[in-house]
């Protein structure tokens, strides 16, 4: 269920938006004049949310690669070149 609060409450009850939005993990839907106006969440959230987009659009890249024809990779190939980078020569 969406937490809605008025415009108000940002300069009464901040700390109590801040304190939902971080342990909660959900942000908080502001109104104003009783339409939507914004959105608060903690930068924890908003982040999740960025790395999720960024996610899915690599995703949908990869797919259309796949579907236009792309030669796929091996993946024990990949992942030995991914751990050789992060791990450095095993």
């Amino acid at each position: 269920m969406p937490k809605i609060r008025p415009i108000s409450d940002l300069r009464n009850k901040a700390n109590e938006i801040s304190e939902f939005c971080h342990s909660e993990r959900e942000p908080v839907f502001i109104t104003k004049n009783g339409t939507g106006d914004m959105v608060v969440m903690s930068i924890e959230t908003y982040e999740r949310q960025q790395a999720l987009i960024e996610l899915y659009s690599k995703l949908a890249e990869a797919e259309a690669e796949i579907a236009d024809g792309a030669e796929a990779k091996d993946f024990f190939e990949v992942a030995e070149k991914l751990r050789v980078y992060v791990h450095g020569k095993v």
